[in-house]
């Protein structure tokens, strides 16, 4: 609060100067007219247009003193405390006195406290007042957690059939399985059967049956006694019986693609493969796995330099490459990608020359530790914040390591693995940033460089590398709980030197070098089945490369796929013709 707004909330609490009486049910307030002018629009055109310039009273109806007591103090205070009780109520008030400040607070804390069971809610309330940044986060949420939703909210129950179509048509629906549309959609017609059933043909045609199993179209949607009863439900199944011909024929044709009933779904984040070592020396491509269409799309910016053994990072809608080697010299310098405007641009770069790093992000920095300098393997770790763009050395690992990985979990940094010069490692250790401490944990129960180190299942896996001698394809993970590591199902090929990350629940590992040559080769494993299995290959044998997973990004649809721009753009010249 400024030294000029404690001084006139000084005079109205001593009712000094005052020239406004505001009166809501027999409850007074005294003001000063400008401060209150200077809030809202309202009541500048209450004292000036509506009333009496003599007036010093004024009746105001359609509010509650309490609310018309925030009111007047956020007039003096510029601020306001929100509630779950009172926000709607308030919201309400600040819209019909046209407060911005107290609206935009209002806006905020709903967004923060949007949930799977509320958010149906305050996406309606917004049909009634009008704030459309919130009415999409509203609905993008509703979207993004939409089988959460379905399982627990009873406001799903009571949608328009008009609202459910439209939330079931988006192509940002964030299912894993189609079929789980399909359910849904019974789950709202038996809320009222005799009234909803009629909807059926029209709620089916908004959902991608093509990709569901043709077991599942033929046991539980043509036999399904809503579906059957429907006249209108036939033409929509053969016309899904021949995409789903066409799917398996044509493959993702862009013509199949345009197909409301065969068009994969946006995913709501997608897994980057970002530069590494391909055709003997370092790449700069960049490809993106699209989950629901389970297709590698080339989104390669040519504005960066090739780099391989290097770190990448997802933080604040930014892919930050960290260190690497591009054949020439090893790297201490940063670099961002911006998602959204698809733009490059240097950082500060770190204390030390670092190929062969280990990178991983938490609690909203990114960590750096160890590799090679170009004539040392390091044991320096260092951390960057992106706020003050500035990278600071923490406390030094027990061992130097190139060639490890990283993970967190838990709030602690964990490390595995590497090279410290001599021989492969098994040992492995975490950070704890409270203390700037590292504590060597059990060792794994194989030497692993070139090892893939991710947190899946609130374990940390440690996935391949190499011995020193054999290129691995077995897998352990550690239990922080108890300090030991057990075997999981190994992988279906041996590698090193791979891209990890975690995405829909699934492990995947992404390229490397099986021992004789780099790879193409994606797997992924399942812990519910308890199985690796095959997953589309990448257009771009390499390795030495950095996967992260990137979400929360508006234009996401520019690295899930190109077929929605193709699908688009046919869309506009449509319109245009």
């Amino acid at each position: 609060m400024s030294d000029n707004s404690s001084v006139y909330n000084e005079l109205r609490l001593e009712q000094q100067l005052c020239d406004a009486v505001i009166r809501v049910d027999g409850v007074e307030f005294k003001a000063h007219k400008v401060i209150l002018c200077n809030c809202s629009s309202n009541f500048r055109a209450l004292f000036t247009r509506w009333s009496n310039q003599d007036n010093q009273v004024f009746e105001v109806h359609s509010v509650t003193p309490e609310m018309m007591k925030v009111i007047v103090e956020f007039a003096y205070t510029s601020s306001v405390y929100v509630t779950k009780e009172n926000v709607q109520d308030l919201l309400i008030a600040a819209d019909r006195f046209n407060v911005t400040g107290i609206t935009l607070a209002c806006c905020d804390f709903l967004e923060e406290h949007l949930t799977p069971e509320n958010c149906i809610g305050i996406w309606w309330f917004t049909n009634v007042y009008y704030y459309p940044d919130l009415k999409h986060k509203a609905y993008l949420f509703t979207l993004s957690h939409f089988e959460e939703i379905v399982a627990t909210s009873e406001e799903f129950l009571q949608l328009s059939v008009e609202d459910l179509a439209q939330i079931i048509e988006n192509d940002q629906l964030n299912v894993k399985q189609e079929k789980t549309v399909f359910e849904a959609i019974l789950h709202w017609i038996a809320y009222v059967p005799e009234e909803r059933k009629n909807y059926i043909s029209l709620l089916l045609s908004n959902v991608r049956l093509a990709l569901m199993s043709p077991a599942y179209i033929t046991d539980n949607v043509s036999n399904n006694e809503v579906v059957k009863a429907s006249e209108e439900c036939r033409p929509i199944l053969l016309k899904t019986m021949q995409a789903m011909l066409d799917l398996r024929t044509k493959s993702f044709s862009d013509s199949v693609l345009c197909n409301p009933l065969a068009r994969p779904r946006l995913p709501s984040a997608v897994l980057l493969a970002v530069g590494g070592w391909s055709g003997g020396s370092p790449t700069n491509g960049i490809e993106a796995y699209n989950v629901r269409a389970q297709r590698w799309v080339n989104v390669t910016n040519s504005e960066e330099a090739p780099r391989a053994y290097h770190g990448a990072a997802f933080l604040n809608g930014s892919v930050y490459c960290v260190g690497g080697f591009d054949s020439v010299e090893q790297f201490s310098s940063v670099r961002k990608f911006d998602l959204g405007t698809q733009t490059w641009q240097e950082v500060a770069p770190m204390h030390f020359s670092r190929c062969y790093v280990s990178v991983t992000v938490m609690d909203g920095c990114i960590y750096a530790m160890g590799g090679f300098d170009g004539r040392y393997r390091l044991e320096t770790a260092e951390r960057y914040q992106p706020i003050t763009n500035q990278w600071t050395v923490i406390a030094p690992m027990h061992e130097q390591r190139s060639d490890a990985s990283c993970t967190t979990l838990h709030g602690k940094v964990y490390i595995c693995g590497g090279f410290n010069g001599n021989e492969c490692l098994s040992t492995a250790e975490c950070y704890n940033p409270e203390t700037n401490q590292w504590t060597l944990i059990s060792s794994m129960g194989s030497r692993r460089s070139g090892v893939g180190i991710i947190t899946y299942a609130d374990r940390i896996f440690a996935v391949g590398g190499f011995t020193g001698t054999t290129r691995l394809r077995t897998v352990e993970a550690y239990n922080p709980h108890s300090d030991t590591w057990h075997s999981v199902p190994s992988m279906l090929s041996a590698r090193s030197n791979f891209g990890i990350a975690v995405i829909d629940d699934c492990l995947f590992v992404v390229g490397g070098f099986n021992g004789f040559t780099t790879t193409f080769d994606v797997e992924c494993y399942d812990i519910k089945a308890g199985e690796w299995t095959a997953v589309r290959d990448m257009e771009i044998s390499r390795s030495a490369l950095s996967c992260c997973v990137v979400y929360g990004v508006p234009n996401i649809a520019e690295y899930a796929a190109p077929y929605y721009q193709l699908q688009m753009s046919g869309e506009e010249e449509e319109a245009v013709l």
